[in-house]
């Protein structure tokens, strides 16, 4: 009777799964080109489109344009990163610069700016930033299980991530102490976070990271979902639970230490678009993958765009907005689930 009973929960759990509002994906699919094309007639120079009949113009509109394409990219990886971080390790918190995937990357990144990498090799640093971020991924996830039979508390977790992220961002202040004057410069703004165009080969390469990692993330949706609902769950769907974790650790991985590689060290996409996106539509990962991406992208696009004119002439980092938002949004959301004890 009792497995009757649990198999019947069960059921009912992924037949939630798969609802979906049609009218909220109507409302989304004409929001988003409108905040586009909003985020397009920001800027310095005002609220309006610039002359398109002369250079200075068509300059000013082509490199809006990159750093729109730069907005949806980044944006896009690393709310799917969130999404899949957080499917993972079933906690509501999880995100890369929270985890500490993106201080781990960016000590990558800083590495191969700063030792001249990127110039001789121009794949080398979204390879670097990739590498130090898996190993900071496996490095925080190892120290939070340590006494916690293997499965470690998000308290654990976050503890773990901001230790090691401190220890990363120690280690990129010291870099920069040692760096020269231009180093320096490229370095400290890298690490406010822009969306400044990368070289097109540079820009190239990461989108192919990127898009991959996304495409990898969406083919594992369906597993995702029965993962967020236990490993029992994965194991009676004939699913290898080990198997999808360590393949949606290193989609989520690629994808965010490839975004801070081109963009700076972004925080709070990762955790605010994916909950967003969650309430909006449901938990089913087939639908909430490739949602995130869009919702991400547009999010950091109009972000991006605030960021340059709200203090016009003066340019506000992106990273800067989207930490003055979410760390609010963090605090809200631990608060919530602290009293809920749904973490622990």
């Amino acid at each position: 009777m009792k497995k009757y009973q649990d198999t019947t929960v069960r059921s009912t759990a992924m037949r939630r799964l798969s609802t979906i509002s049609g009218t909220r994906i109507a409302l989304f699919l004409v929001a988003v080109p409108l905040l586009l094309s909003l985020s397009l007639l920001l800027g310095p120079t005002g609220t309006m489109l610039p002359d398109l009949d002369s250079p200075v113009g068509k300059a000013i509109m082509i490199l809006r344009l990159n750093r729109l394409v730069m907005g949806l990219l980044v944006g896009a990886a690393l709310s799917v990163s969130g999404v899949v971080f957080q499917a993972i390790l079933r906690n509501p918190l999880a995100e890369p610069y929270v985890l500490g995937v993106s201080g781990g990357a960016g000590l990558g990144a800083t590495m191969a700016i700063l030792f001249g990498a990127v110039s001789a090799i121009p794949l080398s640093l979204p390879v670097m930033a990739f590498m130090s971020a898996v190993a900071t991924l496996f490095l925080v996830y190892g120290i939070a299980s340590r006494g916690s039979g293997g499965v470690p508390s998000v308290y654990s977790l976050i503890l773990s991530g901001v230790i090691i992220s401190a220890i990363c961002s120690s280690l990129i202040m010291f870099l920069v102490s040692m760096a020269s004057v231009e180093g320096l410069h490229n370095v400290i703004w890298w690490m406010l976070g822009n969306l400044q165009p990368a070289p097109a080969n540079q820009r190239f390469v990461s989108s192919l990271f990127i898009v991959s990692g996304i495409a990898g993330a969406w083919l594992l949706a369906s597993r995702l979902n029965s993962l967020t609902l236990g490993r029992e769950m994965a194991h009676y769907q004939g699913i290898n639970a080990d198997a999808v974790i360590v393949a949606g650790l290193l989609c989520a991985t690629l994808t965010a230490a490839t975004a801070v590689s081109i963009a700076g060290m972004i925080g709070f996409v990762g955790l605010i678009v994916p909950h967003v996106t969650r309430a909006m539509f449901g938990p089913d990962h087939r639908w909430l993958v490739p949602l995130a991406a869009v919702g991400g992208g547009t999010f950091l696009a109009v972000c991006d765009a605030f960021a340059r004119t709200v203090l016009a002439p003066i340019e506000i980092p992106v990273g800067v907005v989207t930490a003055l938002a979410g760390g609010p949004f963090f605090l809200l959301i631990l608060q919530r689930k602290m009293k809920s004890a749904w973490i622990g």
